[in-house]
Parts: C-alpha cells; sequence; structure tokens
C-alpha cells in the first residue's frame, strides 16, 4: 500500500509497530549492556589521566547512577541501527526509489561516523581538556576531589557531542545527493562556516590555545572532508537527473510517434469507409 493511501490510523499503528520493534532490540540491547558496562568504566577509568587521581563517591548513588547511565549509553549504541533502519522503514513509501537507496544505504556509515566521533574526542580532546583543569587548579592552589559522577559526567559531555559533529558528512552527502545543497556553495561559503566552527570550538573547549586548535583544525578538515563527499554525491545526482530527463523525453517522443501512428491509422479508416 503506498504511504499516500494510508490513513491516520493506518499511520499510528504502523509507527506503533516500529517503535515496538525498536523497544524490543533496546531492552534485549540492555541485557547484554549490563555485561559490557562494568568492564568499559574499568576502561576508562585505566587512561594516564584518569590514573593520576582518586575518584570519589560524594553520595552513595553516584557509583549505581554512573554504571546505569554506562548501561543506556551502550544499549543505545547498539540499537542505533535497528532505531535508524525502523525510521528509514517508516517514512520510506512516503519516498521516491532513489531516496530510500539514498537514505538506507547512508546507516551502516552513520553508525561508524559517531562511534568516530567519540572515540576521537575521547583520545584526543579530553585528556587535553581534563590536564587543562587539573593545571588550572594546581595553579589558583586549588585542591581538587574530583567525583566518580562528575568525571563521567563531564567524560559524556565532551565525547557525546563529536558523535553527532561528526554525522557532518552525511548531513551533506544526503542533501547534495538529493540536489538540496550545491557543494560549490559550501566551498563558496567556507569562509562563514570556518567562523560558525571556530566559535563552536570555543564554546566546548578551555581558554587554550592547544585545546582550541586541537578541536578546530579537525573541525575545518571534517568540513572540507564533507564538501568532498558532498561533491561525489552532487554529481550521482546531476547524471540521475541527466538520465531522467533523457527518459522523459524518450517517453515523450515515443508518445508522440504512437499519436502521430494512431491518428494516421484513423485517418486510413476513415478513406476505407
Amino acid at each position: 500500500m503506498n504511504a499516500n493511501d494510508q490513513t491516520v490510523i493506518e499511520h499510528i499503528e504502523e509507527l506503533r509497530k516500529r517503535l515496538y520493534f525498536a523497544v524490543v532490540f533496546f531492552v534485549i540491547a540492555i541485557v547484554g549492556a549490563f555485561f559490557l558496562a562494568e568492564p568499559l568504566i574499568h576502561f576508562l577509568q585505566s587512561s594516564e589521566t584518569a590514573q593520576s587521581f582518586s575518584l570519589n563517591a560524594f553520595r552513595i548513588t553516584d557509583s549505581i547512577k554512573i554504571y546505569f547511565q554506562m548501561i543506556f549509553y551502550i544499549a543505545f549504541l547498539l540499537t542505533s541501527p535497528i532505531i535508524l533502519y525502523q525510521l528509514w522503514a517508516f517514512i520510506s513509501p512516503g519516498l521516491y526509489e532513489k531516496e530510500r537507496k539514498v537514505t538506507l544505504s547512508y546507516i551502516p556509515f552513520t553508525v561508524i561516523l559517531f562511534v568516530s566521533g567519540i572515540v576521537f574526542s575521547y583520545f584526543i580532546l579530553f585528556p587535553y581538556v581534563l590536564n587543562f583543569m587539573i593545571e588550572l587548579s594546581a595553579r589558583l592552589g586549588v585542591q581538587l576531589t574530583i567525583g566518580i559522577n562528575e568525571y563521567f559526567s563531564f567524560l559524556f559531555q565532551i565525547t557525546l557531542p563529536f558523535g553527532f559533529i561528526f554525522q557532518l558528512p552525511i548531513i551533506l552527502l544526503f542533501f547534495a545527493r538529493l540536489g538540496i545543497l550545491n557543494p560549490q556553495i559550501m566551498a563558496k561559503n567556507r569562509k562563514y562556516a570556518y567562523f560558525a566552527l571556530f566559535v563552536i570550538a570555543a564554546m566546548i573547549t578551555p581558554p587554550d590555545l592547544m585545546s582550541h586548535l586541537i578541536v578546530t583544525v579537525p573541525m575545518f578538515m571534517l568540513y572540507e572532508f564533507s564538501i568532498w563527499v558532498a561533491r561525489i554525491g552532487y554529481r550521482k545526482y546531476l547524471k540521475s537527473e541527466e538520465l531522467r530527463l533523457k527518459e522523459e523525453r524518450e517517453a515523450e517522443q515515443k508518445r508522440q510517434i504512437e499519436e502521430a501512428l494512431e491518428q494516421q491509422r484513423r485517418q486510413i479508416e476513415e478513406l476505407n469507409q
């Protein structure tokens, strides 16, 4: 059944089924995350920077709070391909065939880029930011006592946003592949994009030149990579549009020939009568 032929009730029922399917997988992922959360927490505590200080629990619920937060994030990451697929399956009936193929092929790359953003921010950015905070406290003569809740909350605030920032190539490629975004305009206006990325980097990093450069330079490179990827997608869009126009012209010519032949046939029949 076409999406346009479905009633509102049928749309809601379809959405309910998709959500139910995603929730079932999320619950299964939570069960698996119970076995992964503790080793991952120990791994995050074993970094060189984290080993230089002790983590403290200021409330009796801090440890279990972090434990369940980690379970939730792991389960969400494991379920994200299923969630994206269910979202695609829900909206795909309303898309053209070209759009369906484009959006479906991007799901694996979306997950890979999200993980890449988290890995980059954890191994590159987070140590510099944390060391800056520790050194600043030492210069100010402040005895820094770090709580486990504050440590992991700060870790999540630094790493998770980069998972979404690294989606930029996929988003721009998607819009370019559909012809909505022209990469030439992106290249022409890169100075404005650089300024916006510079401001974003200043907002998420401490007032330290090295930390700022560590974030700004990769974001500039990510934008340039996005332009390159968008150009590939835009060329494919132009080729598909050229092919579509060619098929439409051929179909129109065929229709005109058939109409001409039909008209001649009628004229012959009239003459015979």
